[in-house]
């Protein structure tokens, strides 16, 4: 009953309040915006999926994509 958009927002709201509990102060969890997307095909599923594993990539978390460790997810 509800938006994705709201079930996120509840979710992130949450979890920030419980952290910030836990740790006795205030600190920012989550990155500003949301965006949702439907995904209408199988194709399309592929290439949101290997975006989502590249981003440690993108970030500079990782130097290479194997060095995730789930760079092997099905989907790629």
């Amino acid at each position: 009953r509800g938006s994705l958009s709201h079930f996120i927002q509840s979710i992130t709201s949450s979890s920030t309040k419980a952290v910030n509990l836990l740790l006795g102060n205030k600190v920012s969890l989550w990155q500003q915006g949301f965006h949702d997307r439907a995904l209408r095909r199988e194709d399309e599923l592929i290439i949101m999926a290997r975006y989502v594993v590249a981003n440690p990539l993108r970030a500079g978390l990782v130097k290479r994509l194997g060095d995730y460790p789930l760079w092997d997810a099905i989907w790629l």
